[in-house]
């Protein structure tokens, strides 16, 4: 019951005779109590055990960088403690009843070969503590080094009565019946976190940076994936091809740096019955958390190089041997640093004992017998404590049902208050259009023709416009806004177009001037940058009707800037305006009869959608596509390279420089956060800067720089003062540069299709030749297919259905880029269950619009929340 406790105090009385140096074990004092805190979690006999555990384990993290004289007061007081727990343990068993004898069975029944592998396992890591582990009277430090070679697996026993732990593969627990709802406590659920037991102010300060404040909050919080103990596989029966989940030790752990200097980390497992290597490129901040002898559990792909099986980036997390002896599904948290899973899935599962009942299930009865769902109740307690796979999946296709049948849900309230919303039909001159279209110096495609139609027809009804106008890189979205912004203004009233940055403002304003200086209209420019006298002289001829076009960025609808008569609202690039921001702009509309009237609106997004995908969860929304490239755009070379080759691709660069052209390279994406990818990013310009173009001027552009910021350096790059942008994706959407002919991204098998080819888009805006040039590693599967599609076509459409094939929505769908709500576990891909959502909410809006009936109550309160944090569908 002690022998966790009785080697922490040998360790600690070696160290103490050592003289404090940290050397008392391999690794350090830290690394032992990485294992040493689990077992001893497992044989903890009441809360203060607990507490010592937590605590001593929180003390002795940080003991490497503690002083002399701190390591001693710190490991002086522990002992004390573990002598003061040791006589408490022996009183306690003196006073307790011996358990009853077993009858011995006459029988015994072989171990299977799940719990020969996993005995393995775990002697082979006791073996690892008790090395470590130096007894009272060893005189000199402990200097052993893991085995270079992992101890064989042991020889079979001979047949033995059962252990009292089930089987790794079975259930410790007997599957639960069904989870019934019971009184709904909308109240509680709003309290602070701090109302669950072990929460505290720190632990809720921690969880505020998940999203979560109330109770409710955090029973929403969903497992990101699981670890799956109920099936293993040993290392010595692993094959290629297959996707694995094992445990093991680490062995060895080596980094060194790429040819292309990147950060590679490799570690050796093993498990007693082989030994695996495993790679992770591009991961620096793991060389301070993977150490010799930590346990883990490792899932990923198995592949081959050199004839060996290895893995390449899989994912990893420290094993919980609770977990593995009782055979669980595991779930593992979105975290933030100081909050650990361990803690993550003890809060939970108190949440989800004492308030998952309480939840309100919003879905309708009938609903959920229609789709043949569990209840809110047995899905929040099977997403967080699984019994079993299937029960998972159930709880899993409930969760993201709800998610669809909210999201459609307010999709069809906004599409229902748009269309409530007061307008005005404009009379629209048909061949003021035709005679614009008609100076234009070239000819519009009929898809540019289908659009200006579509726009010209929705501006002559009252209701107001609300289309969508997506379309690829160069397919025209501009000119067709300005077929609108010309019939919008031949019917008397004003037009305004936002831009979400100064420089793309005025690039609009030099385009629309360029484009309509035959047409006689008054346009003028209003941003931040503008002086202060100049704009007080453009607020007054906007009020007075004196501008037909006014175009600039937020500046645009603060309340000072008032029209005289908005008939017309253009915005570009809407997903990255917030809903607050574009429903200002429409309340700029003229006010008639005491009611402000709604301008026509019309969005512009180089996102492409596929057609039947934007349909499909869009529904009504009006969605205007142009599907077809201008003559005479030209394909931008593109091409897959191999790092190998990659100072020939600089020596390409150079060349372009040479030219008087300009480049951007785009730093490998870090996907842990935006801090880290900045960090990456200005290594990498350093690296650029010093090595590789010393000679040429470079410019930086990361997430963590302020917007005037980086409007600078793009400024600077547009001006022709930069020749070559580093940056990350950040300028994925942006200025046209016609000058920029190569585009160069670094790791590109780490991107998604739709983003790859969004940032392909910043090229080829100009006359010369231009590429794209791709540098990534041999790649498999749907990274090569992602790498070959972009080789072959320019085609933004054809990517975007490749890209939800491979990949689903989540590259050009997303908080960020679409105004739509976060969605946690559902899929647009699911086109099934998409449709079933919409079929569902249609049934509910049409007999109930507002949901304002009694029995939605919890539906309206409940879809509220979902979209409160979003854009709208516009």
């Amino acid at each position: 019951m002690s022998k966790p406790f009785d080697r922490l105090q040998s360790v600690l009385k070696l160290e103490s005779q050592q003289g404090y140096k940290n050397k008392a074990v391999v690794g350090g004092i830290r690394q032992f109590v990485s294992f040493w805190v689990e077992q001893a979690r497992d044989i903890a006999i009441d809360e203060a055990d607990n507490a010592f555990i937590e605590q001593t384990a929180d003390a002795l993290t940080d003991y490497g960088q503690m002083s002399g004289n701190g390591r001693k007061m710190l490991v002086d007081r522990l002992i004390a403690k573990l002598a003061e727990r040791k006589l408490r343990v022996d009183e306690s068993l003196k006073t307790k009843p011996a358990p009853p004898q077993k009858a011995s069975k006459q029988t015994a029944t072989p171990p299977s070969e799940t719990e020969q592998h996993l005995e393995t396992v775990e002697k082979n890591i006791n073996q690892a503590i008790d090395t470590a582990a130096a007894s009272d009277d060893t005189p000199h430090p402990v200097t052993q080094k893991p085995a270079a070679e992992p101890p064989a697996q042991p020889k079979s026993k001979p047949a033995r009565a059962p252990k009292k732990e089930p089987k790794v593969n079975e259930p410790k627990k007997k599957k639960t019946a069904p989870a019934q709802p019971g009184q709904p406590d909308p109240v509680g659920l709003s309290q602070s976190v701090e109302k669950i037991k072990g929460v505290g102010p720190k632990m809720a300060d921690l969880l505020e940076k998940l999203g979560v404040q109330t109770i409710g909050d955090l029973i929403h919080i969903y497992p990101r994936k699981y670890d799956d103990y109920t099936t293993m596989k040993p290392i010595n029966r692993l094959e290629y091809g297959e996707k694995v989940t094992l445990i093991g030790t680490i062995w060895e752990v080596r980094t060194r740096k790429s040819r292309n200097n990147q950060v590679v980390v490799q570690a050796v497992i093993s498990d007693g019955t082989g030994k695996i290597s495993a790679t992770w490129y591009n991961q620096p901040w793991l060389k301070e958390k993977l150490r010799s002898g930590l346990r883990i559990v490792m899932s990923g792909t198995v592949e081959q190089y050199l004839g060996r099986k290895i893995f390449n980036n899989p994912s990893w997390e420290l094993l919980s041997m609770d977990a593995l002896r009782n055979g669980q599904i595991v779930p593992i948290y979105p975290l933030t640093k100081g909050l650990s899973n361990y803690r993550m899935q003890q809060i939970l599962k108190t949440t989800v004992h004492e308030w998952s009942a309480k939840v309100p299930d919003q879905l309708p009865e009938e609903v959920r017998h229609r789709q043949n769902l569990p209840n809110l109740t047995q899905a929040l307690q099977q997403i967080h404590l699984p019994d079993d796979m299937d029960d998972l999946i159930a709880a899993r296709r409930r969760l993201m049902f709800d998610e669809l049948f909210l999201l459609q849900l307010g999709m069809l309230g906004q599409q229902h208050d748009w269309a409530d919303s007061p307008g005005r039909g404009l009379n629209v001159r048909g061949e003021q259009i035709n005679n614009f279209i008609h100076s234009l110096p070239y000819m519009l495609t009929r898809a540019q023709r289908r659009v200006v139609d579509e726009l010209q027809a929705d501006m002559k009804n009252d209701q107001p416009m609300n289309r969508l106008l997506q379309g690829d890189v160069g397919a025209g979205k501009t000119v067709v806004a300005a077929a609108a912004i010309v019939g919008a203004i031949s019917a008397g009233t004003q037009t305004a177009l936002m831009a979400p940055t100064e420089i793309l403002a005025e690039q609009h304003f030099n385009g629309l001037q360029d484009l309509l200086k035959q047409m006689g209209f008054t346009i003028a420019l209003l941003t931040g940058g503008v002086p202060a006298a100049q704009k007080r002289e453009i607020y007054a001829q906007l009020a007075a009707g004196e501008i037909d076009l006014l175009i600039g960025t937020h500046a645009l609808i603060q309340e000072n800037v008032e029209f005289k008569n908005l008939g017309l609202a253009v915005i570009d690039e809407q997903h990255r305006f917030g809903v607050d921001q574009r429903a200002a702009l429409r309340a700029k509309g003229p006010v008639e009869d005491g009611r402000t009237l709604t301008p026509h609106l019309l969005v512009m997004s180089a996102t492409p959608i596929p057609r039947s995908l934007a349909l499909t969860l869009f529904g009504d929304l009006n969605l205007s596509v142009l599907d077809e490239m201008p003559p005479g755009r030209q394909e931008i070379d593109t091409h897959w390279i191999r790092p190998r080759a990659k100072e020939r691709t600089y020596a390409f660069v150079r060349g372009q420089i040479e030219k008087g052209r300009q480049a951007y390279i785009i730093c490998p994406l870090v996907e842990e956060s935006e801090k880290m990818e900045a960090t990456a990013a200005v290594e990498e310009y350093e690296r650029l800067s010093t090595e590789i173009f010393p000679d040429l001027k470079l410019g930086l552009v990361h997430g963590k720089l302020k917007s005037s910021e980086k409007e600078a350096v793009m400024r600077q790059f547009y001006a022709g003062e930069i020749d070559i942008l580093v940056s990350t994706t950040v300028i994925e959407v942006g200025v046209d540069v016609p000058n920029s002919t190569v585009m160069m991204i670094e790791n590109a098998n780490r991107f998604g299709l739709a983003q790859l080819h969004q940032l392909r888009g910043r090229v080829g805006r100009g006359q010369h030749k231009s590429y794209c040039l791709l540098v990534a590693g041999d790649a498999t599967g749907d990274t090569e297919e992602r790498l070959k599609a972009l080789e072959q076509t320019n085609d933004g459409f054809q990517l975007a259905e490749k890209d939800l094939e491979l990949r689903g929505p989540g590259e050009f769908f997303g908080r960020q880029q679409s105004g739509l709500p976060e969605l946690q576990l559902a899929s647009f891909t699911d086109a099934g269950m998409l449709k079933a959502a919409r079929d569902e909410a249609e049934k509910i809006f049409n007999d109930d619009p507002g949901l304002t009936r009694p029995e939605h109550k919890f539906l309206h309160e409940r879809v509220t929340k979902f979209w409160e944090n979003a854009g709208d569908i516009s």
